[in-house]
């Protein structure tokens, strides 16, 4: 992994209210700043990953009730939740129904397809895995896929070309299903661990909807500036994982189970968002965070306290000068 500092980051740092304040933070109560039509709703909306509310083990229906209770306008379920509910009985078109009923979209969901690996064999087993959830995400209504370096974590040196090609076909696969799949960035991994690689391969996949999927923890866990973002055209981040991390552990030591509420942490948040903004485009913003205290929590507080923060936030961006 990459060992270098992020030398910006004290200098930049906003003043977090800290894991201790998280827990005993008030939701927001709405204001017109929030009202349709604001400039908030108008940059930014709001998303749930249901990663943030998995230690608490409630299943799809329960996960998709408490998003709506909890204010979100999107969902990013992960595709084993979505398998464990029609495999109890449950069905895709009950399920879409319910969702536009709750007013919620699947923004994204999440799923582990092998699809950039060496191995021929592995890798047309990942591209048909990709395919089968792609379909159930367009099944749901929903709109992207997440496609990590999933297989290809351990061993380093993956050509980026041929990344390059292999997201290509995914892309193409994807065409006649009507889903997006997003190539996301993780940090920890030993290929694809940098903005600058994920930016590289969605270039040369030369197919018109690549694009990244970033995470505020998996950019700083790699190593990369957050500033790279605002190199990125208007729809090449359609989403970012929202998230923030604390200073202790260290970059080489933290790991996906340290992330905090956004402010909670030391990343900046609204200048990361800043960074995105800069080539124009609504964003969607979608609370991402594996935190074992988090998933102790009531799951419909720790939704709302993850919406408000991520509001506060998107807030504070919204009024940061320009740059």
């Amino acid at each position: 992994m990459n060992s270098k500092t992020l030398s910006r980051r004290q200098a930049i740092t906003l003043t977090g209210l800290g894991v201790g304040a998280a827990l005993t933070a008030k939701p927001h109560i709405a204001t017109a700043a929030d009202a349709p039509g604001s400039d908030l709703s108008k940059t930014f909306s709001f998303c749930l990953n249901t990663a943030t509310i998995r230690g608490q083990k409630l299943g799809f229906v329960k996960e998709v009730e408490i998003a709506a209770k909890a204010g979100y306008q999107g969902i990013e379920p992960w595709i084993g939740t979505i398998q464990e509910y029609v495999a109890a009985g449950g069905t895709l078109k009950e399920m879409r129904t319910r969702l536009s009923d709750l007013g919620l979209t699947v923004e994204s969901a999440i799923g582990f397809p092998a699809w950039v690996v060496d191995d021929d064999t592995q890798r047309a087993k990942g591209l048909e895995q990709a395919k089968r959830e792609m379909d159930i995400v367009a099944q749901l209504g929903g709109k992207r896929l997440a496609a990590p370096p999933s297989g290809a974590t351990n061993v380093p040196g993956l050509d980026l070309f041929k990344a390059a090609d292999r997201y290509r076909a995914l892309l193409e696969a994807a065409d006649g299903i009507g889903v997006v799949p997003q190539l996301e960035l993780w940090g920890f991994s030993k290929n694809l661990n940098r903005l600058g690689e994920c930016a590289f391969v969605a270039i040369e996949a030369a197919h018109p909807k690549a694009c990244v999927l970033a995470d505020v923890y998996h950019i700083y866990k790699g190593g990369s500036d957050f500033q790279g973002l605002s190199l990125l055209g208007r729809d090449a981040v359609q989403v970012i994982h929202l998230n923030d991390y604390p200073a202790e552990p260290t970059r080489e030591k933290i790991n996906d189970g340290d992330r905090v509420f956004p402010g909670d942490g030391v990343g900046n948040v609204p200048r990361v968002l800043q960074a995105l903004l800069t080539n124009g485009g609504p964003k969607v913003l979608s609370l991402e965070i594996f935190k074992k205290e988090y998933w102790e929590q009531d799951a419909l507080w720790v939704a709302r306290t993850g919406l408000e923060k991520m509001k506060t936030v998107a807030r504070q961006t919204l009024e940061l000068p320009a740059v």
